[in-house]
């Protein structure tokens, strides 16, 4: 992922490995006391977390929201025509599914979450308390930071729509990453509304596409 961010973009834009780990060791030091090892996912981690899990459990997390609030340069998206990926953003609920890594494998497996989710710092770890069916438990989720240049703010839907509907990277559509999403959450038994309505409207748009100027 830094590799892919520094011939797109900047290699200013990414974090070194000392940060990165700085920034894990800084995290697994608020880590609470009674914690296990639990990841919360909301959007790519869902369909494609590249961790072994002993886990998976849906689990709903208050206070925040999925939103296409994060303008994606490499990866779903290019400096010239930016993508929208998801962050956690402040406000509402979400619905999502809780991972539980391997205890003797987490550190590791952290270590290489954060090569790929923390590449241009856009999120900020946190340790949240979340509903997973009757029982509470503290997990890691990754929350969008407002203060980053790449936080999209409060795009009204029709701007989100436009961009998911034409913004291409090097792993592939915005549009595929919504798709990818809304498909997963719907195995783990859970309809979003927003994610149904923008692929929708999504497809909707495509399918036109190559009719306008006619």
């Amino acid at each position: 992922m830094r590799a892919l961010y520094i011939a797109a973009v900047d290699a200013r834009l990414t974090l070194t490995d000392a940060q990165l780990a700085e920034s894990l060791r800084q995290t697994l030091a608020r880590r609470p006391a009674d914690a296990g090892w639990w990841v919360f996912a909301y959007g790519s981690l869902l369909w494609n977390p590249l961790f072994p899990f002993a886990e998976a459990r849906p689990a709903t997390v208050r206070g925040y929201h999925r939103r296409f609030c994060l303008w994606s340069l490499a990866s779903r998206g290019t400096t010239t025509l930016p993508g929208l990926v998801l962050g956690l953003d402040r406000g509402g609920t979400c619905h999502g599914v809780v991972y539980r890594l391997p205890a003797r494998r987490a550190r590791a497996e952290l270590k290489l979450l954060w090569r790929r989710e923390m590449v241009v710092g856009a999120y900020l770890p946190r340790w949240m308390r979340v509903r997973a069916g009757t029982e509470t438990i503290a997990a890691l989720t990754f929350v969008v930071d407002r203060q980053h240049a790449q936080y999209a703010g409060q795009l009204s839907n029709a701007e989100a729509i436009s961009v998911l509907a034409t913004a291409q990277g090097a792993l592939g559509s915005s549009a595929d990453y919504l798709e990818r999403t809304r498909v997963a959450l719907v195995t783990h038994g859970i309809v979003d509304p927003y994610l149904e309505m923008l692929a929708a409207r999504v497809a909707a748009q495509r399918r036109l596409r190559p009719m306008e100027g006619v």
